[in-house]
């Protein structure tokens, strides 16, 4: 599937608050990010104009509360499902113009010292990547600039993304953890029909008493099962079982 075509569905996935939560608790090994307040996340605009007045847009961004006094740590969410040999310039520019659009914004931090010590909040770059093959882009841009001698070398940009690739996980692992991403995860890789209709019994568990997840995570299941019926569950009975079951009830 091509990237135009999984952001859609992505997209409005990574909507919900509580996905985004259960990506960084279950797929960043990271003490730090796992002691923030996930009730604290805000859907932040992902659109910007640039000065030369071109649109552009990254795919999601939140932020989540760091402290008492309100400072940010912004995740910026890219979703690949093709390898993009070139995606840590493609980070670099969208960390750019999220800076430059919260400097628009007058969204940076504010110390109590002179204006000119305002500084910018800390931006963790994700690119969740959903492909058939192993990612083997460059994940920091400095790795694609060859290393000049001299005084040029101090001014290389170093800029890095966290990559998570939906490959490193099997199927053992995935069933273990109680996560919306590792369901998603299991969703796009299901071995049979009756293993989709059992983990949408799972998730109906879990989102018991959550309307709107639920009805986000039925979109999600309704796009996949489309994807599954066109590519991996070619036979016709697995194909009319799977469009003939509701997604979530």
């Amino acid at each position: 599937m091509s990237h135009e075509q999984d952001d859609p569905s992505y997209k409005t996935l990574f909507s919900a608050p509580e996905v985004v939560r259960d990506l960084i608790l279950g797929f960043i090994p990271d003490a730090w990010l796992h002691g923030l307040d996930y009730q604290t996340l805000e859907r932040v605009s992902g659109s910007y104009i640039t000065d030369d007045l071109r649109d552009r847009a990254d795919d999601i961004v939140w932020r989540v509360k760091v402290n008492e006094d309100w400072v940010y740590l912004y995740l910026l969410i890219e979703f690949q499902s093709t390898v993009d040999p070139w995606m840590a310039v493609r980070v670099m520019t969208y960390v750019g113009l999220l800076y430059q659009d919260l400097i628009k914004q007058k969204q940076v931090l504010k110390p109590k010292q002179a204006l000119e010590e305002r500084r910018l909040p800390p931006v963790l770059p994700i690119v969740l990547y959903n492909g058939d093959g192993q990612w083997t882009a460059k994940t920091n841009i400095a790795d694609l600039i060859p290393q000049p001698p001299g005084l040029p070398a101090k001014y290389t940009p170093h800029l890095e993304y966290l990559l998570i690739d939906e490959n490193q996980y099997d199927v053992a692992q995935l069933g273990a953890m109680k996560n919306l991403v590792a369901a998603a995860i299991r969703f796009e890789r299901p071995d049979s029909a009756a293993s989709l209709m059992d983990l949408i019994d799972v998730l109906n568990g879990w989102l018991a008493g959550n309307p709107e997840l639920k009805r986000i995570f039925a979109l999600w299941i309704r796009a996949m099962v489309r994807r599954h019926s066109q590519n991996r569950l070619r036979s016709e009975e697995h194909t009319s079982e799977l469009q003939s079951q509701p997604c979530i009830s």
